[in-house]
């Protein structure tokens, strides 16, 4: 009989990472979730057994985070499938976002990441096997999007880290998918998970209309199904050759190939000037 993967998914009361859990558990798949709120965490989940292991974590804690993947190793006897799926979403621009409030977003989106890769990383390193999925964005592929420079900037942060973490840690059998979604249904846009800025700077019309679109919009009428997102990266990590970067909906796969395009056309553009740069002597 198939053993089960167990699997470790931080931000598991709402969003992706609620619907991926939902899955997990009907299959039979045992998990351990965790929550700022532990019983909003249980009302959420609506599952009660021996496979679900609610956990309440501040992500920004690593003595927290410990615990949790220590509770979960005790309880499941291992972990197979880490998802880093906590984060929030950050409006504003550059200009409007004061160090404290760019700070926060860094703790939660990109710091809570790698304090839960630093810990469970010993268990799946002595396993010899694991996989570890960073949920990032679109937003961590390409940053066009006025008023989300904070927030692009913490998923293009995890990108680059996963990419550099599936380096190191391959020579343990540890694989690691970077997740980049588009607009899923979720409550992604809403005043709970998405933070706008404390003072905001009234010149900056194009930033209130894209912050306005996303706000009342694009919420509640995403067209990407979070049901089918939590089927592929379940496929994903039950197949024998993951991708490294998995981007999820036309709309990421139509932003993503816009921005190749721009690279190429960039790179192109300003080729023989900008390889010029080599001393004379080393010129091929």
């Amino acid at each position: 009989m198939e053993t089960k993967k167990v699997w470790f998914v931080t931000g598991a009361s709402k969003g992706l990472g609620l619907t991926l859990v939902q899955k997990l558990l009907a299959s039979g798949t045992p998990v351990a979730a965790t929550s700022r709120t532990i019983n909003e965490l249980k009302q959420a989940v609506g599952y009660e057994g021996p496979l679900f292991l609610p956990l309440a974590v501040d992500l920004k804690t690593e003595s927290s985070v410990g615990e949790a993947v220590t509770k979960t190793v005790e309880t499941f006897g291992r972990i197979d499938v880490v998802v880093n799926n906590a984060g929030y979403g950050m409006a504003g621009s550059l200009e409007e976002l004061s160090d404290a409030e760019a700070r926060e977003n860094f703790d939660v989106n990109v710091f809570g990441a790698l304090n839960v890769i630093r810990t469970a990383m010993p268990v799946l390193r002595k396993q010899r096997s694991g996989h570890i999925l960073n949920i990032a964005s679109i937003g961590g592929f390409t940053g066009a999007f006025p008023g989300f420079g904070i927030y692009c900037a913490t998923k293009f942060a995890m990108v680059g880290f996963s990419e550099s973490l599936a380096a190191e840690v391959a020579a343990f059998g540890v694989k690691v998918t970077v997740v980049e979604p588009g607009y899923f249904r979720t409550q992604f846009l809403t005043a709970g998970s998405l933070a706008v800025p404390k003072n905001e700077i009234a010149e900056y019309e194009e930033v209130r209309k894209v912050q306005s679109l996303h706000q009342n919009d694009l919420n509640g009428q995403q067209t990407g199904d979070p049901e089918k997102a939590a089927d592929v990266m379940i496929r994903v990590a039950n197949d024998e050759n993951p991708p490294m970067h998995l981007f999820l909906g036309q709309d990421s796969y139509d932003l993503a190939y816009a921005k190749i395009d721009q690279v190429k056309k960039d790179l192109e553009a300003w080729e023989e000037l900008a390889t010029s740069t080599a001393f004379e002597s080393e010129k091929a």
